[in-house]
């Protein structure tokens, strides 16, 4: 198995402003539209397995809904919304470097000879 790469964090800076030039993202959301609903299954999975939705989630909705005060309940919501989409950023971006390295595995394997 090849060895894996290892990035600094300005090869990381570097590609992340690379990714903010105009044109740089179409053919990745080409792709990310063709998998959306594997991939969807997979990011849920990764949130159930590392216990995201779990009762304190639960727990942090009821409360949420249940404020009684509407100003209250309206930024308890928000702050809600603003955690779970950061969350799930994070457990994407996760799952996103996996299916990278996935995909380097495949085009490092021999291709399967014809018959």
């Amino acid at each position: 198995m090849p060895e894996r790469p290892s990035y600094t964090a300005e090869q990381v800076d570097a590609a992340v402003e690379a990714l903010t030039a105009p044109g740089a993202l179409d053919h990745a959301q080409e792709v990310v539209t063709h998998a959306a609903p594997s991939l969807q299954r997979v990011l849920n999975e990764a949130l159930h397995q590392g216990g995201y939705f779990g009762e304190a989630h639960e727990a942090q909705v009821r409360k949420a809904v249940e404020a009684e005060d509407l100003l209250e309940r309206d930024r308890a919501m928000r702050v809600l919304l603003t955690e779970e989409s950061r969350l799930a950023m994070l457990v994407g971006v996760t799952v996103g470097f996996e299916l990278a390295r996935e995909l380097a595995d495949l085009s490092d394997s021999p291709e399967p000879a014809g018959d």
